[in-house]
Parts: C-alpha cells; sequence; structure tokens
C-alpha cells in the first residue's frame, strides 16, 4: 500500500482510473467542467500549450505574448521538460503522431 502523503495513492489512483476511461472529447468536457473550475481548465491548457512551445524552441517572451502567460510558470513548465518524469513530452509526441495519421 502507498504511503498516505505520497502522490500515489488509492484516491489518485482513482481519479487518473476515471480520466482513463474517458473515450471522447465530449465526456472529457463533461468530466472536466463537474471537476475543475473554468480558471483550473484553461491554466492546464496554457501550460501545456507553453511545454509545447519550449519544446518547439520558442524563447520564454514569446510564449509569454502567445500564451499569455506568466514567466515564473514557463520556468516551473521548463523545469519539468528538463528534470521531470517526461510527461509532457510523451503526451505532445502522442497528439502530433495521432494528428499526422488523420
Amino acid at each position: 500500500m502507498t504511503e498516505k502523503n505520497s502522490r500515489k495513492n488509492e484516491t489518485v489512483d482513482a481519479l487518473f482510473d476515471a480520466i482513463l476511461s474517458l473515450e471522447s472529447r465530449e465526456e472529457c468536457y463533461a468530466f472536466f467542467e463537474d471537476l475543475c473550475t473554468v480558471k483550473e481548465i484553461s491554466d492546464m491548457a496554457q501550460r501545456l500549450q507553453a511545454a509545447k512551445l519550449l519544446l518547439g524552441g520558442r524563447t520564454y517572451d514569446q510564449i509569454v505574448k502567445e500564451v499569455e502567460i506568466s514567466t515564473a510558470t514557463i520556468s516551473r513548465i521548463n523545469r519539468c521538460i528538463q528534470y521531470g518524469t517526461g510527461g509532457y513530452q510523451s503526451v505532445i509526441e502522442k497528439i502530433s503522431a495521432q494528428k499526422k495519421k488523420q
């Protein structure tokens, strides 16, 4: 069993299982609109867009103008890209591959 304060625990597993069960964009909208505030959804979308731009070689200044996100947030995203678990890059690569198939 995992530690109570660990990021990996039964409650988080249940959340991720719920996300993994979603089968369409419409289901995602319905679930996330119930789960999160509009601002939280917007913030997550901005972070993903900023990560995509960072991985594409854009500068902080370019990202600030395009995404309207703070340099502090961009810096945090960049640290995740450089030293994190690879989550941003993996998801962005999967999305890119899916778009190429379409």
